[in-house]
Order: structure tokens, then C-alpha cells, then sequence
């Protein structure tokens, strides 16, 4: 990951996008500051990782039609400024069906009801944090931080300090995603 300081020349979410449409291979994201954040691909175990845990709630979604899943390469315009890719997000039906059919297809103008980051070997903790709480503060509403080299999670929960585990069997949607529960162990056992 490489954090460039684009304060002095003021990107804008705008100018932002432009640069996202004009460097389509590149995953990127802008913070609230300014800053733009360069994201190198992940290795072959964090993105099968990744790929896992969207299946997993990808199966739930199925059954349960209760909302819209999103991989990492969906860009998210977050009511507080900055513009996200989540590894893994999804929002409840009601807030997909409040977008226009044009909100739809852009960075979708709404914060994620449920996010995973899960880092992979040259990520840092606190970074995770940071970008964690930054996802709280604009309205999530269940978030999980994993990283799989200390098999440490943290759970996110608004108004509340994050719940820190070290490898947990499972992980629940709780009322969040209702009845999700994911086994952890391929993860875990992997490292």
C-alpha cells in the first residue's frame, strides 16, 4: 500500500473518480484528508481468503435475500468524504433500492451496513483500525478486521470500543446479517 499526500493539489471525489476511470487496472481509494491510497493486489492466500468469506456470505445472501453483496473492487462515496473499497461489504435491500438506477452504477453513495478488511501480510494493524473506524463513523454497522498472520479479529460495533479475539472459531452476522456464522478455520489453520 502506498499513501500519497494529494492535499496540496485538493483531489476532489470528482477529480478522484476521473483518475479512477482513467487508471482502471489500479485500485485506489481517497480519505476525507486527501490523501490517495494506492492498493497493491493481494498474494494467492489472502485473496482466496477473501473469495472464501465472500462465498460464504454470498450462500447466506442467497437464502436469505436480505440484501446486496459487494467484492473489492466496488468503490463506496462514504458520507463523510472519503471514497472506499472494503474487501468484502453488503448493504440491507432497503438502502440498494433507495438509490436510483445512476447511483447504482458510480461509487455507490452510501456506507456499507457490514464490511471485512482482512489484511494481508504487509498491511498494518492500526492502519485496518483506522480505516475500521472510519467506516463506523459513517454509519456501518457490523465490521470485521482479520489478520491472519496473529489469527487476531476485530469486531466493530457502533458506539463501542471493538471487541478484539484471537482466533475465533467462528464469526456471526449478528443482527447485522442474521443467522451468518462462519467458520474460521481455514483461515486459521492455513497459518
Amino acid at each position: 500500500m502506498i499513501t500519497l499526500d494529494c492535499r496540496p493539489i485538493h483531489l476532489t471525489r470528482e477529480k478522484f473518480h476521473e483518475l479512477c476511470l482513467a487508471n482502471p487496472d489500479h485500485r485506489m481509494e481517497r480519505t476525507a484528508q486527501g490523501e490517495l491510497i494506492i492498493m497493491m493486489p493481494t498474494g494467492g492466500e489472502t485473496g482466496n481468503w477473501n473469495c472464501e468469506l465472500s462465498g460464504e456470505i454470498y450462500c447466506w445472501n442467497r437464502d436469505t435475500q436480505t440484501g446486496k453483496l459487494f467484492d473489492s473492487s466496488t468503490g463506496f462515496a462514504l458520507p463523510k468524504g472519503s471514497d472506499r473499497s472494503p474487501d468484502v461489504s453488503w448493504i440491507s435491500l432497503e438502502k440498494w433500492n433507495a438509490l436510483t438506477p445512476e447511483q447504482r452504477k458510480g461509487f455507490l453513495p452510501v456506507c456499507p451496513d457490514f464490511v471485512i478488511e482482512l489484511l494481508s501480510p504487509t498491511d498494518r494493524w492500526q492502519s485496518g483500525m483506522e480505516k475500521m473506524a472510519e467506516y463506523m463513523d459513517n454509519g456501518c454497522r457490523l465490521g470485521w478486521l482479520i489478520e491472519p498472520k496473529t489469527k487476531r479479529v476485530a469486531i466493530y460495533r457502533p458506539n463501542q470500543e471493538p471487541e478484539i479475539l484471537y482466533a475465533p472459531p467462528t464469526l456471526s452476522g449478528e443482527d447485522v446479517l442474521v443467522g451468518l456464522l462462519i467458520d474460521m478455520g481455514f483461515i486459521w489453520e492455513a497459518v
